[in-house]
């Protein structure tokens, strides 16, 4: 077996202060999500560009076992608006506090990075921004202008946090046209008061809802981690509360705790009952579903991306064929 870098020394790495002490190992994980330590070429030339442009990467913050695969085909989860999250959910390795001003030559930067690295589509996401006006709106709109300015053929797909109790601001973000919503449910609801306290399951799926309401062009999309002790018929019900929202896209993933601190691995849940789970999933009506243990809200992104339009116009010529 290679030497792999998981979830945990990667934060060590980037986060020395989060360093927990031996004794407080978290739960082992399973050969099937282990994964190679990234070493190549591309990967270093990404980091670079990552670094030059002074961007912040979800893969690096959140500890993504992906990394390697990802940064070596220099593709990159940009995190806007800073490291520092306002909340303090109990499964994500981002840190909490006062978040800095924002940078306002961030979207040129991140920009500019999508030309370096030649993306065909990029992910853009942020942490939670619960002191700004607009929960960072307006910054996501210019991120996605700046990118449409410079690479205009680049597709955008953005992940937002809920923009909870901040009136008219998925209102700006969608009026910037992103090509694809993604706002990740996380977890099943019985599940939110211990591991996702600072936000509101329907708010989340009524988020979802309203994209749609605002622009149906736009496709739709969530997460979801498994593992936190959810039961399978929660996780069916979710499914159905999503397809309520007209949601496209479902992702489904391992949740691996970070440090010990944070919400314990309850179960790792078996390649084939991902597999299963996808079945369930596309059998309700979402054009895409990726569902295994590695899966994440950004993973194979362009990829999918290709996989939806298609989808979409398989939908449309179904559905063209029976009005005849």
């Amino acid at each position: 077996m290679v030497t792999v870098l998981d979830t945990v020394q990667r934060s060590r790495l980037r986060h020395p202060e989060k360093a927990h002490r031996p004794d407080q190992e978290v739960a082992k994980k399973p050969d099937w999500i282990r994964v190679k330590a990234p070493t190549s070429k591309n990967y270093a030339e990404t980091r670079s560009i990552v670094k030059d442009n002074k961007l912040v990467t979800v893969c690096e913050e959140a500890g993504c076992p992906n990394i390697g695969e990802c940064w070596d085909k220099k593709h990159a989860t940009f995190m806007i608006m800073g490291e520092i999250c306002t909340r303090a959910c109990a499964f994500c390795n981002v840190s909490t506090g006062r978040p800095l001003a924002l940078d306002p030559l961030e979207p040129a930067n991140v920009a500019k990075a999508v030309q370096q690295m030649g993306l065909t589509h990029v992910v853009i996401t942020s942490v939670d921004r619960d002191d700004l006006a607009d929960g960072g709106a307006q910054h996501f709109a210019e991120v996605i202008r700046a990118i449409r300015a410079l690479t205009p053929l680049t597709t955008i797909e953005i992940l937002t946090p809920d923009f909870l109790r901040k009136d008219g601001a998925l209102e700006i973000v969608v009026a910037a046209r992103p090509d694809v919503f993604n706002h990740n449910l996380e977890t099943v609801p019985s599940n939110y008061l211990t591991v996702r306290p600072g936000a509101r399951y329907f708010h989340s799926i009524r988020l979802l809802q309203r994209v749609k309401e605002l622009d149906p062009s736009i496709f739709t999309k969530s997460g979801i981690m498994v593992g936190l002790g959810e039961e399978r018929n929660e996780v069916l019900q979710l499914m159905d509360d999503l397809r309520s929202a007209e949601v496209d896209f479902m992702t489904i993933g391992q949740y691996l705790q970070p440090t010990k601190k944070h919400h314990p691995v309850k179960a790792f849940v078996t390649p084939d009952e991902f597999k299963s789970y996808e079945t369930v999933a596309l059998s309700k009506g979402f054009l895409v579903v990726a569902s295994s243990p590695l899966t994440r809200s950004s993973h194979h992104a362009g990829e999918d991306f290709a996989r939806l339009r298609l989808a979409r116009e398989a939908q449309l010529k179904a559905f063209a064929a029976t009005a005849a």
